[in-house]
């Protein structure tokens, strides 16, 4: 009996030391250590000198213009201002509620007046101009010196073909002169989400589906699109992505990119190839902008299209799922197809569950027979011969690989349409002003596309811009700190420094990507973000945003690591505890009026803050070797190869949230002197030695 017993303790014992381990291994976070000082001079922040007003202010030597009239240059993969010190730039999308209207109010949410596609406006987005100092006052004290301005097509041409809404690029120069005041460079996005708010996202007017003969009255009936504004509430969170893979916005694409080898009987009066109508009109609406900016100072350039989708092309079997993240009902291309042409269809549904999808029951879509096309000829695919009904009217599909393959050959989405329409677009924008960049990044789907590849004389001036997010945390509205999922094989990691060390190459693979397509050309992440209502929306009861800030500090470590520039999702005015950004039910925004309760108080209405606000290197005097922040120590440390060439000092934004109580600085010798006004330390270092550091540790109150 004893030896029964033993042999149950023993094994009793093994399990525990198992599961030990695993739970080590799950949870073993490496301490961070602090960066050793030993043979630096150190200066307490009392005993730095002050910036005078005898001495040149910060806000006038900030951002010179010159003859180039560019702030912002690239020089190989980085950044550069005009005196040839290299620029880490951190900053902001402006702002999530820019997607809709702001007259009539037209959230996601709002179902009366939609369909009246003509009688808006957007002026007033991202903010009325009347409160553009206080906002861009807040994200300058917050560390964003750079911002992707958001714009949408239908912003600008949304009353009809060709016809510009002038009051609005007024406004738009309005308000970039606005951020110019307060030294806020920045670069236009034409943002667009699943092609447009008629299916489902924002971006395109409503005549770009009419044009191509569709009635968008009927998407939501028929399956081509999932509407917010038509479905109500509650809408399952970030459902709206899966409209990239129905009808509407599929169809949209591909007539975009490539409407001339796939669909060349779909012309507008019946003379105009649809694409060559829908490029030349997007090209023409941004060269509106572009002309009203052209000599605005701190427009640095233009990005391409968010998040473009490939629509249909490529896609090897209409008969399978384009892809196997689809939740709700995912009907597959072909069942897409026949639901448009009003052929009730039964489609598999899947439910977003922790880990993955989950089968449901299937589902009839479009029991009514409801038909999308605007003429008796019906579906333009099966005009093409994509596929055909029998005598019994049972679809079937002739040429499943029909936007795979041309005349025998593979297509290649990126080199053979998305390459050529962003050169079209590029060569555009860059004859209104050559010293611009032009942002691109890949499309969104099919994942894993890579950009195209230009050679180095044509990718001079282009910046991969790609988007980067914490899926766990983003799909699932948690933070999961020992779980991640690699992008590239779909697999799940575990356990926190295995997580760290996932997000740090994935972030290096961007870099990777930025240099086999564009050679030494910047890379910046453009949007990357974390979900403020996750769990529930607990921290808008609390006020304890711990979570958000683990999971933020986590991904904005990975791009220090990468020495990656950013503009983090998002900055939205009219955020609401409700309604979050007003778009689709996300809630990005590090700032929502709902948790302001101090209005006098410029950090007030900030959420997570002691994550977001961060000191950075903004420009260096010679080349980044290393920058990092460790956030509970209040500890920075910078570390650069000096240009003995640049006779301007290293500016480094040390935030007063962090370092209010004062701080000390150690280097490897040289000047300080501070800008209290602008939190920023400038370091004029000593010439003679070639590698440079800066540490600065805030003091305990």
């Amino acid at each position: 009996m004893k030896k029964i017993f033993k042999i149950l303790a023993g094994f009793l014992l093994t399990l525990i030391i198992i599961a030990g381990i695993a739970l080590l291994y799950l949870f073993y976070d490496p301490s961070e250590e602090s960066a050793s000082t030993e043979g630096l001079i150190k200066v307490s922040s009392d005993d730095i000198e002050k910036l005078t007003d005898s001495q040149t202010a910060y806000s006038e030597q900030v951002d010179t213009i010159t003859d180039s009239k560019s702030n912002i240059m690239a020089d190989g993969s980085w950044f550069k201002d005009h005196t040839g010190r290299t620029m880490f730039l951190r900053g902001i999308n402006l702002g999530g509620s820019s997607k809709v209207p702001y007259t009539p109010y037209m959230a996601t949410h709002v179902k009366e007046g939609f369909f009246n596609g003509k009688a808006v406006s957007f002026i007033g987005r991202p903010f009325p101009l009347d409160e553009a100092d206080v906002h861009f006052n807040r994200l300058k004290k917050w560390g964003f010196h750079f911002i992707r301005f958001i714009v949408t097509w239908e912003a600008i041409e949304h009353e009809g073909p060709g016809i510009y809404d002038e009051s609005y690029l007024d406004y738009i120069v309005q308000i970039i002169r606005k951020a110019e005041k307060h030294n806020l460079n920045v670069f236009i996005d034409p943002h667009q989400d699943v092609w447009s708010r008629y299916s489902g996202g924002d971006g395109a007017p409503m005549w770009t589906f009419e044009a191509a003969g569709m009635d968008v009255t009927k998407f939501q009936d028929t399956g081509a699109a999932l509407l917010h504004n038509l479905h109500g509430d509650p809408f399952p969170g970030m459902i709206w992505y899966t409209n990239n893979f129905k009808l509407a916005a599929a169809n949209m694409f591909t007539l975009f990119f490539g409407g001339n080898q796939f669909a060349p009987q779909v012309k507008v009066q019946d003379t105009i190839p649809i694409q060559e109508y829908l490029q030349d009109h997007f090209i023409n609406a941004m060269k509106q902008v572009a002309l009203k900016l052209k000599d605005e100072p701190n427009v640095v350039g233009f990005e391409f299209l968010n998040e473009p989708s490939a629509g249909f092309i490529g896609v090897k079997d209409l008969n399978e799922p384009m892809n196997t993240n689809y939740f709700g009902n995912a009907p597959t291309p072909s069942e897409s197809m026949f639901l448009g042409d009003g052929i009730s269809t039964e489609v598999k549904t899947f439910q977003l569950g922790r880990f993955g999808m989950n089968e449901g029951d299937p589902k009839v879509l479009n029991p009514d027979g409801l038909s999308i096309w605007k003429t008796s000829k019906g579906c333009i695919w099966k005009q093409n011969g994509v596929w055909e009904q029998d005598k019994e009217g049972n679809p079937k599909v002739l040429k499943p690989d029909y936007f795979a393959r041309i005349n025998g050959r593979t297509v290649d989405f990126s080199s053979d349409y998305f390459k050529p329409a962003i050169d079209r677009y590029a060569d555009t924008i860059r004859s209104i002003n050559s010293n611009w960049l032009i942002f691109i990044e890949p499309v969104l789907f099919p994942e894993h596309l890579s950009l195209p590849v230009w050679s180095e004389e044509k990718a001079s001036r282009f910046v991969n811009a790609s988007h980067w997010y914490d899926g766990i945390t983003l799909g699932t509205g948690r933070f999961t700190p020992w779980l991640g999922i690699d992008y590239e094989t779909g697999e799940l990691t575990f356990g926190k420094r295995n997580v760290k060390l996932l997000f740090e190459n994935m972030f290096a693979s961007v870099k990777l990507g930025t240099k086999k397509s564009l050679g030494e050309a910047p890379s910046l992440i453009g949007e990357t973000g974390i979900p403020f209502d996750m769990n529930d929306k607990e921290a808008f009861k609390t006020g304890n945003f711990e979570s958000q800030e683990k999971a933020f500090d986590r991904v904005f470590k990975a791009m220090e690591k990468n020495l990656l520039n950013y503009t983090l999702w998002n900055y939205t005015a009219d955020n609401t505890n409700e309604r979050g950004d007003q778009w689709n039910g996300e809630d990005l925004s590090i700032f929502s009026p709902d948790q302001q309760k101090d209005p006098g108080d410029i950090d007030s209405g900030g959420r997570a803050l002691d994550a977001v606000i961060r000191p950075y290197p903004y420009k260096v005097t010679g080349r980044i070797l290393e920058y990092n922040f460790f956030r509970e120590e209040k500890e920075f440390y910078l570390k650069f190869e000096l240009d003995k060439s640049i006779n301007e000092p290293t500016e480094i934004f040390i935030p007063d949230f962090h370092y209010g109580n004062g701080y000390s600085v150690w280097t490897t010798g040289g000047k300080l002197i501070e800008d209290a006004e602008n939190d920023m330390l400038m370091f004029y270092p000593d010439t003679e030695r070639k590698e440079q550091i800066v540490i600065v540790r805030g003091l305990e109150m």
